[in-house]
């Protein structure tokens, strides 16, 4: 029976709001609608200022959680209206909420976004809280969209890799096995920063630009620093083992500041060695693939995939793959993240689990989230 979702989700780079409408229909997942909803210019600064430690924190997040809920209502709305569809054609919404705090070596992880707020603004039951049940069986609660693109993409006799280039670059590995069950093989993991470092040092240096680097066109005025590269790449992070999470907690501009320790570099050559850093630690962290019979596929999604600079260079260290966007797959790569979270809701109302665990490190298969009615 084919039934209609809508997902909400916005991540670490807080560069709006992706709303997207799907049709579910068994196995098959149709967008039918999708945009993306930019955050009042105020409310981006506080959720920003949210995600490190400071002054009277609850009730500053207390007031944040009822404003990412209305402007997730609000997304929700405009999705409806430019759909032509009314609430009581969605079966439910699976909001992922704004996360503030990822701290999984804590035990812990905050996405905000009151979902019983949510429920009552836009009339539809809310799926949210997608990570905690992960984590409380001794999971990273991330990431969480493989299941998804294990679903979707994986072909049997390919190793396919999904990689999303959001805040935070994540990997997806598919191997295209037929042998095995639930999941067959599948793993991913965060990789490191994708987006959060080049856009918090091109908003330092380029106040009056934007929020991000359009095109990576400033980067590419830059020159590569490699010693500071190598320093960069040195973060105990990257040669970590896997599962493994990160946030913009740990990847911030006061530990690049620390990194840089004083050294007086062009800011565009720091913005391009920035590049070099989200590609070169993705590179160097995906599968050997000598046994693929076929040869192996990189599928980008995520804000990055606009950046063709950033491509390119990774293009450049991956001869051997052959490198695209997820519609080739026939899903934008805008709307992945947001259908992924459609997908999720629609896992938690037929009561099937939405975690991998040999993804997130939890102890078992789980069905993830908690309803909100409306």
């Amino acid at each position: 029976m084919s039934e209609r979702y809508i997902g909400l989700m916005s991540g670490t780079s807080m560069d709006g709001i992706d709303a997207v409408l799907v049709t579910l229909d068994g196995e098959t997942l149709r967008v039918e609608e999708a945009l993306c909803h930019p955050w009042p210019e105020a409310t981006a600064r506080e959720l920003h200022a949210l995600c490190t430690p400071g002054e009277n924190e609850i009730d500053r997040m207390g007031v944040a959680d009822n404003r990412v809920a209305q402007e997730f209502a609000a997304a929700t709305l405009a999705l409806l209206a430019k759909a032509g569809r009314e609430p009581k054609d969605i079966r439910a919404i699976g909001s992922h909420g704004q996360t503030v705090r990822h701290r999984p070596q804590l035990g812990f992880t905050l996405q905000i976004g009151n979902a019983a707020l949510l429920a009552a603004l836009t009339g539809i039951d809310v799926i949210a809280d997608f990570r905690t049940l992960d984590m409380a069986l001794g999971g990273q609660g991330a990431p969480l969209v493989p299941a998804f693109h294990q679903a979707l993409f994986a072909r049997p006799g390919a190793l396919r890799v999904v990689l999303n280039l959001g805040g935070i670059a994540n990997i997806s590995v598919l191997p295209g096995q037929t042998d095995g069950g639930a999941g067959s093989g599948v793993y991913g993991f965060d990789t490191g920063p994708a987006n959060t470092l080049l856009d918090g040092w091109y908003r330092r240096h380029q106040p009056d630009g934007g929020s991000y680097d359009a095109g990576g066109q400033w980067a590419a005025s830059g020159q590569l620093v490699p010693a500071l590269l190598e320093k960069l790449l040195a973060h105990p992070y990257f040669a970590a083992p896997a599962p493994k999470s990160t946030g913009r907690e740990m990847f911030t501009l006061d530990w690049l500041d620390g990194e840089l320790d004083g050294c007086t570099y062009a800011p565009a050559d720091v913005q391009r060695t920035l590049q070099s850093l989200t590609c070169h630690s993705i590179a160097r962290q995906l599968p050997t693939h000598r046994d693929a019979p076929t040869r192996p596929e990189l599928f980008v999604c995520g804000g990055g995939a606009h950046n063709a600079p950033l491509l390119a260079e990774l293009a450049a260290l991956l001869p051997d793959w052959h490198l695209t966007s997820t519609a080739q797959l026939g899903l934008a790569p805008d709307w992945v993240e947001g259908a992924a979270f459609a997908w999720l809701a629609q896992r938690f109302i037929q009561r099937k689990p939405g975690n991998l665990p040999a993804v997130t490190g939890a102890s078992r298969p789980a069905v993830l989230g908690a309803l909100y009615p409306a």
